[in-house]
């Protein structure tokens, strides 16, 4: 699963640009759905006790991430784990890099659509305003959060995503690997953690019903327009995408994709000396420190 890890980051951090940013257009689409298909599951949740509504929510935002992993779509907070292959020295800092900064603008353009798709279809208007009041909840919610806690539920959204990944690089089947991420996003989503794509779609799904509802709407759903004056570009970008991202590197990156680089590459490598056993030959096994 480590070899399978790296050899995946260094092949799309070596992968045709213009490849990477139409397969980045199609993660950035899938993810919006998957929050669209979560969104439809809170509708109406409040009845329910707290927890059975998040993890219904999590259970099917589960379907944007599954459907990346089994198309071979690419998607940032994943992509943080071309991180591995820099380590080895497979890939230059310069195409690392690159690829993230191809891959998240292709998030963004892709979730965008989905934005635009669904702002224009009017799906919002469903349920009496219902589904919109959920996107607006939820936006708000978002852009409210700090800077350091934004940072941080950044770092444990892809700690999860990330496994999730690893865990699909076991499976063989189609089954194998809906199940492997599935359980992991479930998690994340329940716990309220900050996945950047996703919230490429939230958000400025949120700021277009706001900004542009009719008062039919805001007199349907019983929502105060003015309740929602927080939900700008600006608060987008600067409170939420910026330490989300940022907490997202860390967590997927680092906590995950270093961790185990350090653990099954480097410490696992022949030869390697710690202490006086050396690590990786059979001789290894007979040495005491």
């Amino acid at each position: 699963m480590a070899r399978a890890a790296e050899d995946a980051a260094f092949g799309k951090a070596t992968s045709h640009q213009l490849k990477s940013f139409l397969l980045a257009l199609t993660a950035g689409g899938y993810i919006a759905l998957g929050f669209v298909f979560f969104t439809t599951s809170q509708v109406g949740a409040d009845q329910m006790p707290f927890g059975v509504a998040k993890v219904l929510g999590g259970f099917v935002f589960a379907t944007g991430l599954a459907l990346v992993v089994l198309t071979g779509a690419e998607l940032f907070t994943s992509s943080t784990l071309t991180l591995t292959a820099r380590a080895s020295g497979r890939i230059t800092t310069w195409q690392l890099l690159r690829n993230w900064v191809v891959v998240f603008v292709g998030n963004f353009i892709g979730a965008l659509t989905i934005v635009a798709l669904v702002y224009l279809g009017r799906v919002w208007e469903q349920a009496d305003g219902g589904w919109g009041a959920v996107v607006l909840d939820v936006s708000l919610k978002k852009v409210h959060h700090d800077f350091l806690t934004a940072f941080m539920l950044g770092i444990l959204c892809n700690l999860m995503v990330c496994l999730a990944i690893w865990a699909a690089y076991s499976g063989r089947t189609t089954t194998d690997k809906v199940v492997a991420v599935t359980m992991p996003i479930a998690l994340f989503v329940a716990s309220g953690f900050e996945h950047s794509v996703a919230n490429m779609f939230m958000i400025p799904l949120g700021i277009l019903v706001r900004s542009y509802a009719g008062q039919d709407f805001w007199a349907s759903s019983g929502l105060d327009q003015a309740a929602y004056g927080d939900l700008t570009w600006a608060s987008f970008l600067v409170d939420n995408l910026l330490p989300v991202t940022l907490g997202n590197i860390v967590g997927g990156g680092v906590m995950i994709g270093v961790l185990y680089w350090t653990i099954f590459h480097f410490l696992d490598r022949p030869g390697k000396v710690i202490g006086k056993a050396t690590v990786g030959t059979d001789s290894a096994k007979d040495t005491k420190e």
